[in-house]
């Protein structure tokens, strides 16, 4: 027989894997509004380059966290992302779990 597990009430057990990295959280946070963002603007909001970017948008975009349309501008190519409901509630999960962390006092 073996001993039953105690409960996960530390609040780190609902950070959103998803959104453990600094890029992904930062993308979720400034698509949080609502807004459809295009690629090059986005970029140039959370500070990082095409590669990381890419690579965050990956990552959200398996798990329907963000939605991306592709289409062109003159010619060009673009990319337009925006958060979906399940990623705004992920985020909303994620950064609740944040400040919960943040507010643990251990008693003297």
């Amino acid at each position: 027989m073996t001993a039953q597990q105690p409960a996960r009430t530390h609040p780190r057990h609902q950070l959103d894997d998803a959104l453990l990295t600094p890029v992904r959280f930062s993308t979720m946070a400034a698509l949080s509004n609502g807004s459809e963002v295009d690629f090059a603007t986005l970029r140039n909001i959370i500070e990082t380059d095409d590669s990381a970017l890419s690579k965050a948008i990956a990552r959200l975009d398996a798990v329907h966290y963000i939605a991306v349309r592709k289409g062109y501008v003159a010619n060009k190519p673009r990319t337009w992302l925006r958060a979906t409901p399940a990623g705004l509630k992920a985020l909303r999960t994620h950064s609740a779990a944040l400040e919960a962390i943040t507010n643990i006092q251990i008693a003297p």
